[in-house]
């Protein structure tokens, strides 16, 4: 019954959609070809908008009102505040097995495109994993000030497929743990207040992709290192001019390729169109403006393309 929390939860919402959803989802649609998949076009929130609606048109109209009778995993009673520590065990084993998928994609599937390698940058399988605890967590020791670039410092991709390793499993432990626990004393005359619908934690995640997404490509406007960054870097820092000549011919495409067309097994379709990177295009829509004009978007003659020339990886 609390109507003024319950009007704040939905202004909240309102401006986290039309804020980063909203704008992104007119920037998606004012570049989307309807005559090639939306996985080829680095699309995020167009494939997400599609299945919300079929999804939100079954359960409105078609599903079940309760989901205890037939579908009890999904059930939810109000009055049980144990639910609420298991729907976050659940959420955290999730989050570790996806960790755990990029593991196994760079170490047994193909392996990951790195920036650093010989020649410009290539596709190669992580052989050489960095696991130890003083390394990788290490780098949350750094400050984020001064240039040490704390956890965005990392510049090399055994570390960063290790540091996975390390966190799919500390999320798939403390899943199963908070799947078996209850919630401490101190936290249960709490729990009321963040499981209804106008709980804080609500206010933010009303909308949990557009969340996740908008956090995630935020953080990437950083000055760090990163494997998709370095080929930017002149001497004096990023380069524009490698931006406009050096990368755009093959370097973007091959690495955006081997990420993100599904064919190739990729495990994230949604990093770029065929000729970029997704962080590439939101910290600088004119390289997305660039493909556009030149036709890459539409697709375009790659017999003379250089990549078609080099060494198989296999």
């Amino acid at each position: 019954n609390l109507s003024g929390k319950l009007l704040g939860a939905h202004v909240a919402h309102a401006g986290l959609i039309v804020f980063w959803a909203g704008a992104m989802n007119l920037f998606e649609v004012a570049h989307f070809v309807p005559e090639k998949p939306m996985y080829e076009q680095g699309l995020i929130l167009l494939p997400h908008l599609a299945t919300l609606g079929f999804g939100g048109i079954y359960h409105a109209l078609l599903g079940p009102e309760t989901l205890e009778e037939s579908f009890p995993f999904f059930g939810y009673v109000w009055k049980d505040r144990n639910k609420m520590t298991t729907i976050l065990g659940i959420h955290l084993i999730l989050l570790g097995l996806g960790a755990f998928l990029l593991v196994f994609k760079a170490v047994y599937f193909g392996g990951v495109y790195d920036t650093w390698a010989p020649g410009g940058g290539d596709v190669r399988k992580i052989t050489n994993l960095t696991l130890s605890p003083s390394v990788i967590f290490g780098y949350l020791l750094k400050s984020p000030f001064g240039g040490e670039g704390w956890i965005v410092s990392v510049d090399d991709l055994e570390d960063i497929i290790g540091g996975h390793i390390w966190l799919g499993s500390i999320c798939i432990l403390g899943g199963i743990w908070h799947i078996l626990t209850k919630p401490f004393a101190w936290a249960r005359p709490n729990v009321g207040s963040a499981q209804g619908p106008t709980g804080l934690g609500k206010y933010l995640m009303r909308s949990p992709t557009g969340e996740v997404i908008f956090g995630g490509e935020t953080m990437r406007f950083w000055d760090l290192r990163a494997p998709w960054l370095e080929p930017l870097r002149g001497p004096n820092g990023l380069d524009l001019s490698r931006l406009k000549k050096d990368i755009q011919p093959w370097q973007e495409r091959r690495s955006a390729e081997y990420m993100t067309h599904a064919p190739l097994g990729s495990l994230n379709s949604v990093g770029g169109v065929a000729t970029e990177i997704n962080a590439v295009n939101y910290v600088s829509p004119r390289s997305w403006a660039r493909a556009a004009a030149a036709g890459f978007e539409k697709g375009i003659d790659r017999d003379l393309e250089p990549v078609l020339f080099m060494t198989p990886l296999n």
